[in-house]
């Protein structure tokens, strides 16, 4: 098998992690809170990528090894300080972006937070804006697209009414998508597994603060709820996480962005499978329309198969 069909294969496995995770976070709601639920399942992913990192570190190659040893005090303080920096901003848009996700999914099934919340993809060239940033054409009629889809997903009859669950799960869209953009700033200038590590380890402890703060927690609850906590912390933050930064050191990022915005796909088809969920021919179709716009934004352009080929 070569190295890019077996990077292919842990990325889909990537993506139905990620999809099925939905379906924790549904029934982790049937025992506990979602501010006790999302720290503590965060937390958990930011100390099981503790062990990873060691193991990572232990892969590299002894040149990178040397030039790491080689780098001054001064150098050594600059890049923890910025790491430090950018593991508690991307701590805290995570933190936003779960915990809308996880008080949404409370109120909607996870099929359709699956597909609400895979729509940060094309919400992030539009906030690039902002960034002065160049926005691809195309990416307006995604965005077109995408509303088109939502409308059909998530209202009811013929109201422009937003339900509450679906509206909360759009808002964590696109606070995922300000996440996306911070780690896009800091990723290139730190270690990306540390960084991961650390914005766990803050969303975490929000949330844990905010359990203490507005929630009641109850260790019977906690401890029947175990399965979904750790699914959700170790197989999703962890796991995933790790896979996905293994496999796309081999894979092709057009192809590797495609196959984890099956995410969404996997999320509704758990969410059926294993919850007993059903979308009408409207939700449906709103799905399809959704993840068109999903996979037309991921499309590289003609410029940038141009220069790929270079």
């Amino acid at each position: 098998m070569s190295k890019k069909m077996k990077s292919n294969l842990l990325l889909l496995l990537t993506a139905f992690i990620w999809g099925t995770a939905f379906v924790a976070q549904k029934s982790g709601m049937d025992y506990i809170e979602p501010f006790t639920y999302g720290g503590i399942r965060t937390l958990i992913g930011g100390l099981f990528l503790i062990p990873v990192i060691k193991f990572l570190d232990g892969r590299k190659p002894e040149k990178e090894k040397e030039r790491m040893a080689a780098r001054s005090d001064e150098q050594k303080a600059a890049e923890n300080k910025l790491l430090l920096i950018g593991g508690i901003c991307c701590g805290l848009a995570l933190f936003v972006a779960s915990t809308l996700q996880q008080f949404g999914v409370s109120y909607t099934t996870a099929g359709k937070a699956g597909f609400i919340t895979t729509l940060y993809v094309v919400i992030v060239p539009i906030f690039s804006i902002f960034l002065r940033k160049k926005v691809q054409p195309k990416m307006w009629f995604c965005v077109m697209l995408g509303a088109l889809g939502m409308y059909m997903l998530c209202m009811k009859e013929a109201t422009f009414n937003l339900q509450y669950g679906d509206f909360l799960v759009l808002l964590c869209a696109g606070a995922f998508a300000v996440h996306i953009l911070v780690i896009d700033y800091f990723s290139p200038k730190v270690d990306s597994v540390r960084l991961s590590c650390i914005q766990f380890l803050v969303a975490g402890s929000l949330g844990i603060i905010c359990m203490f703060i507005f929630e009641t927690p109850v260790i019977a609850n906690i401890l029947a709820c175990w399965f979904p906590i750790l699914y959700a912390g170790v197989l999703s933050s962890g796991v995933a996480y790790t896979l996905q930064v293994v496999a796309q050191a081999d894979a092709d990022p057009t192809a590797a962005s495609l196959i984890l915005s099956l995410e969404s796909v996997f999320a509704a088809l758990s969410g059926i499978v294993l919850l007993g969920e059903s979308l009408t021919v409207k939700e449906l179709l709103g799905c399809v329309i959704i993840f068109a716009a999903i996979i037309i934004a991921q499309l590289p352009s003609k410029a940038e198969r141009e220069a790929a080929k270079q």
